[in-house]
């Protein structure tokens, strides 16, 4: 799993790469919590969404947004960071660049801008969105969400509440054209304690599904 080091809108990023296994496989990028709240590239979920599409062939990458570990610049409240996160899919692209499909998982901070980078992005076909902060920011500008994806949500999360995220799962249920799924972990924190093994057989059950398809 290579450290790579690559140009950003703001100075360079910092980030882990897993080449893929096969020519032509398909790409995933995965995006970290909030940088101001200890969220980084290694954070365990992060760690875990990249090792799922890794065990599945993809081209994976995982990096520090900016100001996070040796990444350069400061924290943009949200627009910098999916300029980086924009920089980071050039990047992978440019080294997979007959990849078939294209992915984004992300967990909380990094799910809301994993699904902004989706709404500018028409080559990204899936996305996985683990705590989504609904209660947080504003979600209005998926419309249409124009991906099938995932939001899973732990039913004790006492950062994002369950409702909110229900809610936008429904709004995005109504969608043509679409499926999203929306999944709960009984009993898990915002953070997975205790819970990251359901967590990830969630995420490995979509992922066979979806590339079964």
């Amino acid at each position: 799993m290579p450290e790579v080091i690559f140009p950003g809108p703001d100075g360079r990023l910092e980030g882990r790469y897993q080449p893929p296994k096969v020519k032509n496989a398909p790409i995933a990028l995965i995006l970290h919590p909030h940088p101001q709240h200890g969220g980084t590239m290694n954070n365990k979920v992060v760690y875990h969404l990249f090792h799922a599409f890794a065990r599945r062939g993809f081209a994976v990458l995982r990096f520090n947004f900016r100001g996070v570990g040796r990444s350069q610049g400061e924290f943009d409240n949200g627009i910098g960071e999916l300029s980086d996160a924009a920089s980071a899919l050039d990047w992978l692209q440019t080294y997979n660049a007959d990849a078939p499909s294209c992915w984004v998982a992300g967990f909380s901070f990094g799910a809301w801008i994993g699904m902004q980078l989706l709404m500018r992005r028409p080559e990204i076909q899936g996305f996985i969105s683990v705590s989504p902060p609904a209660s947080m920011y504003d979600f209005n500008f998926l419309a249409p969400c124009p991906s099938s994806g995932i939001l899973i949500q732990g039913t004790a999360d006492e950062v994002v509440p369950q409702e909110s995220t229900a809610k936008l799962a429904e709004k995005l249920q109504a969608q043509k054209g679409i499926t999203v799924n929306y999944t709960t972990i009984p009993g898990a924190s915002h953070f997975y304690e205790n819970h990251m093994e359901q967590l990830i057989g969630s995420v490995d059950g979509y992922l066979d599904q979806r590339l079964k398809a």
